[in-house]
């Protein structure tokens, strides 16, 4: 959520860099302002109302003690007068509040000074590719056929139990899928990351807090009776745990890493794109989430977007890092860089990890704060995750790229611990 402060003093800055995202921003704006303005005169007008009514009543115990009855009486009545006033303009001020907040809550965050204008995939930048293309045989099978053939996850058995987009993994499957998880968490830990099990619902505060709620509930699984949503992502419960916090400015940045299960309603389409592991309703991610000083975020970042890589590196996979454009950031980001691996089979990429700077917009929303030492005011923090990685698209390439007709070689990385080299 962009401040207050930050739209009014720098209004045509805020309307410029929104047009980067493709977001036409100056009706909003000038309604923002105008409600501001409302909210703040009204502000003055109740604090001289309240300041007078102060000083009256500290004035009618002297009019009492003198036997000035009539002249207290009369000064009693004047507060009386001025609290009614103070209440109707409390009154008009409860909407304006909630439509100014309304508002403002609908502004995407500013984009960085780097992000390029643009409307989709195809206008991202390519910042780095690495690895080495497999050449596979004209035979080589997407991972939808490898599953079946080795018999290591059933799309099928999911359908009957919850539905499609629900995978069973089963056998060397589900243990190539631990074995990730464990991979990723204890390299987390090497970098210094500490492991965090949140809850996988959230109440709403918490959806708001990321930024996935007002306007993205259809996106989440929405357990009704007791109004909390399963998670589409880590970020969500463990950015939320410095929701309504005052850090101190020695002891950022901070740094979480948490593996949970994603669920996502909006996952679900049709097409040869979204096969087998492409795209699911349910899947395993390891997160990693940092609480950073403005001053030092974006050094946060590329220290993130290195730790990616290396996970990247160590599975031996082909990978390209792309800086996303402006029409292809999401609603809460300044600046994001997505993975992207090499299926071989499929012969395309696939994103397999997102790592953001939101800066201060959803700090903004949690009211996460820090200060120096001996300092009265705080300062907003500026928060940024990462996928560390999500499975799905992982084992995809896993499987794709590493078959041979003996069956699929595990990478040197993850045979301690799968306890085997091959799926067969």
């Amino acid at each position: 959520m962009l401040t207050i402060n930050l739209i009014r003093e720098k209004k045509e800055f805020v309307i410029e860099r929104l047009k980067v995202k493709n977001f036409k921003a100056e009706e909003i704006i000038n309604r923002i302002i105008a409600l501001d303005t409302s909210r703040r005169d009204i502000q003055v007008r109740t604090d001289l109302m309240q300041s007078e009514m102060n000083r009256i009543s500290k004035e009618i115990g002297g009019l009492m003690k003198d036997g000035k009855k009539a002249e207290a009486e009369a000064a009693k009545q004047k507060t009386y007068s001025l609290k009614e006033e103070i209440k109707t303009l409390s009154d008009k001020l409860i909407p304006i509040d909630i439509e100014l907040k309304n508002e403002i809550i609908s502004l995407p965050n500013l984009p960085h000074e780097s992000v390029a204008p643009g409307y989709g995939a195809d206008d991202n930048v390519k910042v780095k590719e690495g690895g080495s293309l497999p050449d596979l045989p004209e035979t080589a099978l997407p991972h939808w056929d490898l599953i079946k053939k080795y018999d290591i996850i059933d799309f099928d058995l999911g359908i009957k139990l919850t539905g499609a987009g629900f995978p069973v993994y089963l056998g060397k499957g589900a243990k190539l899928e631990r074995s990730l998880i464990n991979f990723f968490l204890d390299e987390g830990a090497k970098a210094g990351y500490r492991e965090v099990m949140p809850p996988i619902m959230v109440n709403e505060d918490s959806g708001f807090g990321t930024g996935q709620l007002p306007d993205k509930e259809g996106q989440m699984y929405h357990a009704t009776l007791d109004n909390f949503y399963l998670i589409p992502t880590a970020e969500v419960p463990v950015t939320n745990i410095y929701r309504d916090v005052i850090l101190s400015a020695e002891s950022l940045p901070v740094r979480n890493i948490a593996y949970t299960p994603c669920f996502r309603r909006e996952a679900g389409s049709w097409g040869a794109h979204v096969r087998g592991l492409n795209r699911l309703h349910q899947f395993d991610k390891v997160e990693i989430v940092q609480i950073a000083h403005p001053d030092h975020s974006y050094e946060s970042l590329e220290a993130m977007v290195s730790h990616v890589e290396g996970l990247i590196k160590k599975l031996e996979l082909p990978y390209r890092i792309l800086r996303l454009c402006g029409g292809d950031m999401s609603f809460t980001s300044a600046l994001t860089y997505d993975f992207e691996v090499w299926s071989a089979a499929q012969k395309r990429w696939l994103e397999v990890s997102s790592v953001s700077n939101f800066e201060s917009f959803q700090a903004n929303r949690l009211k996460c704060r820090f200060k120096d030492k001996g300092d009265k005011q705080t300062t907003l923090a500026h928060t940024l995750n990462g996928s560390a990685l999500a499975l799905p698209r992982i084992v995809a390439a896993i499987l794709e790229n590493n078959q041979t007709e003996s069956g699929i070689k595990v990478p040197k990385v993850l045979v301690p611990y799968t306890g085997f080299e091959m799926i067969d």
